[in-house]
């Protein structure tokens, strides 16, 4: 890998604007970007699953002939899990039971105060949204933490209905993201990514059921996407680029150097030098 580093000086005069410049949600997706997503958005809303089969073939290079294609059955997770070696198999499991355990402790229940003034009742009401939809990426690297870490608190707080979108380049799919959707207990999987897959979730298509939230990671064009929708539903964040950090002392100065232009072409690592 092949690293072109920018250098800040923390005494230099410009390092703040700098820093600014390098950090900023213009650097992440430019106005192009911004205007090529809203017009894939309001492809999605206008043609819906006609649009998801245009774009899945042009962007994903994944020739389906139909959106019903691009509609992963529970068999389909379930044989994915079965087909796992036993040790990836434990991996899974091991991670489910703990992630669960967290998020159990996590769990906020309804209350009431004791009726202090008759037909007056003070408390809070907690109740699960109906429907919620998680990305999950599926291009340069592939994550079965993001399915268990964004299903399992949903299912933890007793969301109905959990819909999973992961695109499938050239129509390769990873088995081990497949699993951990089973094992958390994701009750619709879509093959499709990028804004279309935003799109899709916020406004619905014939196969697409629209959501109440969206989380999980994803590159530019879902953050872009993302950040369009934002008010038809609710989302997680806004994730512009990502930037590790890192000090020169240390033995793993290498590995954790290279951790995250691994994950995106266009991340930044970020190293301190101590003087």
């Amino acid at each position: 890998m092949q690293l072109d580093p920018t250098r800040l000086d923390s005494q230099s005069a410009d390092f703040v604007a700098r820093l600014t410049e390098l950090t900023a949600w213009e650097s992440v997706s430019d106005l192009d970007r911004q205007t090529r997503v809203a017009e894939i958005i309001a492809d999605v809303r206008a043609r819906g699953d006609a649009a998801l089969v245009a774009l899945t073939k042009t962007l994903d290079r994944y020739p389906v002939a139909s959106a019903s294609d691009l509609l992963l059955t529970q068999d389909d997770l379930q044989r994915a899990f079965d087909g796992l070696s036993p040790d990836l198999q434990s991996a899974l499991q091991a991670a489910k039971e703990r992630i669960w355990g967290f998020h159990e402790a996590q769990r906020e229940e309804s209350w009431r105060l004791p009726e202090a003034t008759p037909g007056i009742v003070l408390g809070q009401e907690v109740r699960a949204m109906q429907r919620v939809g998680i990305y999950v990426p599926g291009g340069l690297a592939t994550y079965p933490s993001s399915v268990l870490m964004n299903a399992i608190p949903a299912k933890v707080a007793g969301v109905p209905m959990v819909q999973m979108v992961v695109p499938a380049p050239d129509g390769v799919l990873n088995p081990v993201v497949l699993a951990a959707a089973y094992l958390a207990g994701v009750d619709r999987v879509i093959t499709i990514g990028g804004a279309q897959a935003i799109a899709a979730l916020a406004y619905g298509t014939e196969t697409v059921i629209p959501v109440d939230k969206i989380v999980g990671p994803g590159n530019a064009w879902v953050a872009t996407a993302k950040r369009q929708v934002f008010g038809r539903l609710g989302i997680d964040m806004i994730a512009g680029r990502q930037i590790r950090v890192w000090n020169t002392d240390g033995p793993r100065l290498g590995g954790d150097g290279l951790v995250q232009p691994s994950r995106t072409r266009r991340g930044r690592p970020t190293r301190f030098d101590l003087f």
